[in-house]
């Protein structure tokens, strides 16, 4: 069987704290062979950073998500830019704008969004954008910022065909995850089934979002083999040849 690349998981989450170890060490035998970590906050960038350098199959991503910007300032955005010098860090992200909980206000993330985008053109990484109930700012900002400059994946897609169209004639990819396999994910089947198979990333966002049968438990990386059945089913393809694909699309968006 292929390997899952599983292209955006939380496992400095509190939801891991009781088995992290275990889980983690498990997950070869389990068909996984490589995860991102993705930093949120700047304790999930910390917690991220000592990840990579415990499990050899863990890679990091640096950057903090528009509900946590109000706590960046300048020393701790310094601090940001050389984490993202740490040799198995390949991605600035997850940054973007939040529009659901509205728990930071709007000028703020878009401030901290934009600032995190320049850091991204400076080092020269690959992005993570996360974008909720803000698809219009998020595509608007990533555009005045030189959208087709970069190099970025829209974590957790969750907008029309439309707005999968902007981004993939950009040549982003979409991170796609457990809520395709949710009987209210028609919106997200039909951006499957228009978009190219060399632009979907594997995602878990775990512990969020597990596929059925799983849908509402904890989810983790192993899971991701219902999300690639389910991409097959909508492609004509089968798992084996979804996870080929998926595998090497997270190896070139990485770099790795």
């Amino acid at each position: 069987m292929g390997m899952i690349f599983d292209s955006h998981a939380h496992y400095d989450a509190e939801a891991f704290d009781k088995d992290r170890d275990s889980l983690l060490s498990s997950m070869e035998v389990r068909k996984v062979g490589c995860i991102v970590n993705v930093g949120a906050s700047l304790n999930g960038c910390r917690a991220t950073l000592e990840l990579t350098e415990r499990y050899p199959m863990v890679y990091g991503a640096i950057g903090v998500h528009p509900d946590d910007t109000r706590e960046l300032d300048e020393d701790s955005f310094r601090w940001l830019s050389q984490a993202l010098d740490k040799k198995k860090v390949v991605a600035v992200g997850e940054i973007g704008l939040d529009y659901y909980w509205d728990n930071t206000p709007r000028d703020v993330q878009k401030y901290w969004f934009r600032r995190q985008l320049e850091l991204a053109r400076e080092k020269n990484m690959p992005v993570i954008i996360h974008s909720r109930e803000a698809a219009k700012d998020t595509l608007d900002v990533i555009q005045e910022e030189g959208g087709p400059d970069f190099s970025m994946v829209i974590h957790c897609f969750s907008y029309s065909v439309e707005m999968a169209r902007a981004y993939l004639d950009m040549g982003y990819y979409l991170g796609i995850g457990g809520v395709l396999t949710f009987k209210n994910g028609r919106k997200l089947k039909e951006v499957v089934d228009y978009m190219p198979a060399d632009r979907i990333l594997l995602e878990t966002d775990c512990p969020y979002l597990a596929p059925v049968p799983r849908r509402g438990k904890r989810n983790d990386s192993g899971l991701l083999i219902h999300v690639a059945e389910e991409i097959g089913r909508i492609k004509g393809l089968d798992a084996e040849q979804v996870l080929e694909i998926t595998w090497n699309n997270a190896k070139v968006f990485y770099r790795l």
